[in-house]
């Protein structure tokens, strides 16, 4: 379906609050006098409309064509510009009934509100400068957050930390390019190119902070998106009891039958703040049924579209010549765990390179989170205090750093100065497109429009 353009000056509405039967909803409107607008629905119009902002008032909200009451509700009155998106906003807060809802969505579309395009009320603060590009991005990120230290850290983008970041390379660049303007501008004083050399460093430590913040997009990604982790091994190798582990609650059925999985199971879990996708894989064994064989098919697929492979031995058994042929295919890849599963049984000696695990009881289990939450952030864990989420943000950042590499080989190699302010330029037009000062309203619009509508 084709969005609907933005047009700031129009009045929405929306509901903000999922479509359903609930206690209460919030319906968000925004507008250019949309007090006024929504006052003419109350009988008590004119003390609505002398509502002062950040003030709420009850009322009977009617229906402009028949006086009918519709709902006994909260109107919340914000005046511009001290309002989310920079104008006059008011948010009802009304009975949670579909058709009460509906009956005042259409109300306020009698008297001249449209429905609101996904992200329009942020997109309305940021056009109101209430917010730059990457608090708005923020916004987004807190609200499909899937773990409490995803939205954590997307408050901190919030709060404006990615924004005093750019803010602080920008105004180191915007020093260089004077030099190179002084220069551009005044030819006639000769001054060389060497000049420009003092400002190599400059141009190097603003580089190394770029590469920094872009190293931290994977972080990024990994609180905001999760990673797949798959149990593999041998059938009866303890993957249902291990997967149930990791769940609290017995979602994978346990028994000593072989094979007693047949296709993998999913479900989200949280450690240490990262959502994760688990998978509890049909085991590794002779088929010996073609669904059986296609469920073993299927699993093999999770296992290596999987960040993190955990491949459990039984211990009471020790290694196979089919657990060695899976551990040699697949130890190149640094995402393996090796597992040495049922220590709680009288079972051989844990090897060298395996974590002892008893799936049963539970020990070594906080080891094996740890291992998990390693691979998934490597080294870095979350020592930056500045992390990006956006792929957005990222791509402007690389294409700041090439830019800036060129600049400085440019100023080291005596090249014409006209050249070296083209780059330099480009490194300064891409931390004003993460900001939003410089991006074009096709960019802008197609950004928000990934927004939930009421936000």
């Amino acid at each position: 379906m084709e969005r609907e353009p933005y047009y700031p000056d129009d009045l929405i509405a929306a509901l903000a609050t999922p479509w359903g039967q609930s206690a209460l909803a919030v319906i968000r409107t925004s507008g250019p006098e949309c007090i006024d607008v929504i006052a003419g629905l109350f009988p008590n119009s004119r003390e609505f409309a002398r509502a002062k902002g950040n003030s709420v008032v009850r009322g009977y909200l009617v229906n402009p064509k028949t006086g009918v009451q519709l709902d006994d509700l909260l109107a919340a009155v914000y005046r511009a510009p001290a309002s989310y998106t920079g104008q006059d906003s008011v948010e009802l807060f009304v009975h949670g009934s579909l058709p009460g809802i509906q009956a005042v969505l259409d109300a306020l579309k009698s008297v001249g509100f449209r429905n609101a395009s996904p992200g329009e009320f942020t997109f309305r603060a940021f056009l109101s400068k209430k917010m730059d590009l990457t608090r708005a991005e923020a916004v987004h990120e807190i609200v499909t957050a899937k773990s409490l230290k995803a939205q954590e850290m997307a408050l901190h983008r919030l709060s404006g930390r990615i924004e005093e970041k750019i803010s602080s390379i920008k105004h180191s660049l915007v020093e260089v390019m004077a030099a190179v303007e002084l220069q551009l501008d005044y030819p006639e004083d000769e001054i060389e190119i060497h000049g420009l050399k003092g400002y190599t460093d400059v141009c190097t430590r603003a580089r190394e902070e770029i590469e920094v913040l872009m190293a931290t997009f994977r972080i990024g990604r990994v609180y905001q998106e999760g990673i797949r982790v798959a149990i593999a091994g041998r059938t009866n190798a303890g993957k249902s009891s291990l997967f149930n582990l990791f769940l609290k609650e017995d979602r994978s059925i346990v028994s000593e039958t072989h094979g007693t999985t047949r296709d993998y199971i999913e479900s989200w879990i949280t450690i240490r703040g990262i959502p994760i996708r688990l998978y509890d894989t049909a085991g590794l064994r002779e088929a010996g049924h073609p669904i059986e064989a296609e469920g073993m098919r299927r699993s093999g697929m999770v296992v290596d579209n999987a960040q993190v492979v955990l491949y459990l031995v039984d211990s009471l058994g020790g290694a196979t010549v089919e657990d060695d042929l899976f551990l040699e295919e697949h130890e190149i890849r640094k995402n393996l765990v090796k597992v040495w599963n049922k220590t709680d049984l009288p079972g051989k000696p844990c090897p060298k390179g395996f974590l002892p695990v008893s799936s049963i009881h539970g020990d070594g289990f906080h080891r094996l989170e740890d291992e998990i939450v390693r691979i998934a952030l490597g080294e870095e864990q979350a020592a930056a205090r500045v992390v990006i989420d956006s792929r957005r943000q990222k791509d402007l950042l690389s294409r700041c750093s090439q830019a800036l590499e060129r600049t400085i080989e440019g100023i080291e190699e005596n090249v014409p100065v006209d050249a070296v302010a083209v780059d330099l330029k480009e490194a300064l037009d891409a931390l004003g497109e993460i900001t939003g000062e410089i991006t074009s309203s096709d960019i802008l619009e197609t950004m928000f429009s990934r927004f939930c509508v009421g936000k």
